[in-house]
């Protein structure tokens, strides 16, 4: 099972990004999907999470500001970056719970991070 997050990138002050992470191989289902940020020299934190079933929660530096969404038919989760800041800056890690085919019980995956910079 791998997770591919892309989107990351430069950008100003009050722009928007989003984000997607995409996940293949050998799955039958997924259940949670979160976005986490790690910020140089900090600690690794949850952004914003949803459940297979659509429920969302978000780090309240982020409410208001940011959308999580995804799509099951695609195995994709989604995250819409809107009036950004230099806060926000960081690496970016999407994290799925996934039952893999043949396997009993679900295990957590990470994708390999994308840099998102706030900058003007």
């Amino acid at each position: 099972v791998q997770l591919q997050a892309s989107g990351g990138g430069l950008v100003q002050p009050g722009g928007s990004l989003r984000l997607s992470c995409a996940a293949s191989g050998s799955i039958r289902s997924i259940h949670d999907m979160g976005w986490y940020r790690q910020a140089p020299g900090e600690q690794r934190e949850l952004v914003a999470g949803i459940t297979s079933g659509g429920s969302t929660n978000y780090a309240d530096s982020v409410t208001d500001r940011f959308t999580i969404s995804r799509d099951n038919a695609k195995n994709t989760v989604y995250l819409q970056m809107n009036s950004l800041k230099p806060e926000d800056t960081a690496v970016y890690y999407c994290n799925a719970l996934i039952v893999r085919r043949g396997v009993i019980g679900a295990t957590y995956h990470w994708g390999q991070g994308t840099l998102v910079t706030v900058s003007s």
